[in-house]
This record gives C-alpha cells, sequence and structure tokens, in this order.
C-alpha cells in the first residue's frame, strides 16, 4: 500500500477529530474579543446550542469556558455545590474517576457509586443508594464514556435523580452533537461538551447547558476565578457575548462554522446515523479481523470502540500505529490495564469510504506482520 505524507492524515480519535477544511479556514481571520460582530457570534453560538439541546431559554441558557472539555467539568463541579453538598458520582471508566479526582482537589464532599467499566450505571441501584444516603444533593455521570466506548443511559438514571429532586450532572463531553439529547426531557441541569468534539469544531472551549434556576443559585460557591461559572455567565449575558477574560476568537469562529455545517448536514440526526453506520462497519470488519470490541453491542456508542488484541498477536501497539500513520490514519491507544487494548474513533470527517480503506490497512498490516 502506499505510504502518504506522513503530515496529512485523518483522525480515528474520539476529539480532536478531522474538522472539515472550511471549518478550518474561519480561523484565517483575526478577530476583536470586543468587536459587536463578534460579540454576535459568541451569542448565536449560545442560541444554537440551546437548539440543539431542545432547552427553552426562559429555562436554560449556554455558557462558554475556555480550556478543554475537563476545565468545562472542574467549572461545573466546583462552581454548583455550596458549603453543605454533596455530590455522588456514577463511576464506569476514567471520566468519572477523573470527575472524582476534580471533587477531591477542591475537597468538595462526595461519594462514588462504581460499576464495572464494561456495565451502565444501573437506574435501581442509583435509586437505592440516593434513599440511603439523602444527603446526596448532586448527581454526575458520563453519558458517553471514551476510555471503552459504552454509551450510559442518562435518561433512565435522570429520572430516578429527578424524581429523588436532585441537581443532575451530566459530562456529554464526546456525545452532544452526534446523539440526540433532549436536556429538559431527561431532567439535566448541567451539560458539559467541548467544541471539538461531535460539532466537529477545534479544541479550545468547553460549553455548558445550564438551568438558570440552579446557576443563579450557585453564586458565590466557585473556588476558582477563571471557572467561576455563575460569573462567566453573568457577563456574557451583561455585556451581549463578551467573554470576562480573553477568549479563543478564532476557536469560536471555526465553532460557528461547525454548527452551520451540522444543521446543513441534516442536524443531528443524520450525524448520528453517519456515526453509527460507520462505527457498525468497523465493528463487524475488525472483528472479521480478529478483533473483539470490549462493549457488546448493546451498550456501543457510536463515537468510539475499545478493541482487544488477537490472541498471540505478535505486533505492538507502537508498530501499529506507525504503520496506520503512514497510510493515513491516527488511531487512539487503550486506556485499560488488564488486557491491551487500542481504540479506534469515528467522529469527524470520517465516512464509510474511511472505514474501509482502514479496514484494508488493518488487513495489510496482519499480513505484513504475519510473514515478517
Amino acid at each position: 500500500m502506499t505510504i502518504q505524507d506522513p503530515n496529512t492524515y485523518k483522525l480515528l480519535t474520539p476529539g480532536p477529530l478531522t474538522s472539515s477544511l472550511t471549518v478550518r479556514e474561519e480561523m484565517l481571520v483575526d478577530r476583536c474579543t470586543w468587536d459587536k460582530d463578534y460579540k454576535e457570534m459568541t451569542q448565536e453560538v449560545r442560541r444554537s446550542l440551546l437548539e440543539l439541546a431542545h432547552a427553552n431559554p426562559n429555562e436554560y441558557t449556554t455558557v462558554l469556558m475556555q480550556g478543554s472539555g475537563t476545565f468545562g467539568v472542574e467549572s461545573v463541579l466546583s462552581s454548583i455545590p455550596g458549603a453543605d453538598d454533596c455530590v455522588l458520582v456514577l463511576v464506569n471508566g476514567a471520566y468519572t474517576e477523573r470527575m472524582c479526582q476534580i471533587l477531591t482537589y477542591h475537597r468538595i464532599h462526595f461519594k462514588r457509586l462504581d460499576f464495572a467499566w464494561d456495565s451502565i450505571p444501573d437506574a435501581k441501584k442509583v435509586e437505592e443508594f440516593l434513599a440511603a444516603n439523602p444527603d446526596v444533593t448532586i448527581v454526575a455521570m458520563v453519558h458517553s464514556e471514551t476510555t471503552t466506548g459504552i454509551l450510559n443511559d442518562i435518561a433512565a438514571v435522570g429520572s430516578v435523580v429527578k424524581a429523588a429532586g436532585k441537581t443532575f450532572v451530566v459530562d456529554a463531553m464526546s456525545s452532544f452533537g452526534g446523539v440526540d439529547i433532549n436536556v429538559p426531557e431527561i431532567g439535566i441541569d448541567f451539560l458539559i461538551s467541548s467544541a471539538n468534539k461531535c460539532i466537529q469544531g477545534v479544541p479550545g472551549f468547553s460549553f455548558i447547558i445550564a438551568n438558570i434556576k440552579k446557576l443563579q443559585a450557585s453564586k458565590g460557591n466557585a473556588r476558582s476565578l477563571s471557572l467561576d461559572l455563575y460569573d462567566q455567565w453573568r457577563v456574557m449575558e451583561k455585556d451581549g457575548g463578551k467573554w470576562r477574560f480573553t477568549s479563543p476568537t478564532h476557536v469560536v469562529a471555526a465553532f460557528h462554522r461547525a454548527i452551520a455545517e451540522l444543521k446543513a448536514e441534516g442536524g443531528i440526526a443524520a450525524r448520528h446515523t453517519r456515526y453509527a453506520q460507520c462505527n457498525k462497519m468497523l465493528r463487524d470488519g475488525m472483528k472479521e479481523l480478529g478483533f473483539d470490541a470490549y462493549i457488546d453491542a448493546a451498550h456501543q456508542g457510536p463515537i468510539i470502540t475499545t478493541f482487544f488484541y488477537p490472541e498471540n498477536a505478535n505486533f505492538t501497539f507502537a508498530g501499529m500505529y506507525d504503520y496506520l500513520k503512514n497510510h493515513g490514519y491516527v488511531i487512539y491507544p487503550g486506556k485499560l490495564t488488564e488486557r491491551d487494548t487500542f481504540r479506534l474513533g469515528n467522529i469527524g470527517e470520517i465516512y464509510e469510504e474511511d472505514v474501509k480503506r482502514v479496514l484494508a490497512i488493518f488487513k495489510a498490516y496482519l499480513d505484513e506482520v504475519s510473514h515478517a
């Protein structure tokens, strides 16, 4: 197979991902943070995100926060709980473990309810835990856990959380925009995602879909100046799209374009269909090559898949990575420790023809190493 320019490859990752040329071209213009056109661009982004979340602007708002997705998660978890609050984290992957780490850093009272990393949080067990622990006031979980590729059932858990009268925080980092999430219907109070995931922008900021009343009630709770969620929102509202501190202007412009391209593709429904079809093709094709998926099909999300190495594999991840990259695609290492794994994402500018090429490259690689 032909080896191509190592600087021109596509990303089989859960974000950053391969964005369109037209999205990247938006970053060629320098913009002023105080300019009224730029501030209106920020406001359009905020309004569009509420629409994608099916959220009423009288009840919900959007807050944009500088930094990666983890900055957004930390902003919520360090700004929303008060001194008397207790957060319950539903742990079934590395990113809920990170939530626990954030809460520990900020010395916020929390408890954890653990589940196997290849299973979804059980809503019944959450209900029982809440009944036995009335001090819990906030429940936090991840929707699409890119550690494994599992898609958790936020609707079932949300029903239990709302029935118990608790605040519900969802990290939808790698799913929002690629999986339809009706925020009010599920009962989510704070949803967190990032510019460089399913909306197919580039890295630089995260965003939070927030229940206005719950956000207002958090005033004064923030434990960080830069990550003060309430104050970030207050300034954006007061100054019509002005960020408190220097905003990632190029990234916002790219994201603004990415939202338009999402709508042009047919919205979340169409994008989800593309992602799901590519994911199934990838899973089926890799299985034929001897690579079993870590998550069963019932709970596999359409974003990224964790694959086990075949038995008696005679290759290294580094060798496989270099071969794939030399032929146009970059893959992700595994995050599991008990067995050798790697991950293949299929969001961004990835289409069925890409999946066919990737499968052919894997087959050629396996043929090559088997004759080495």
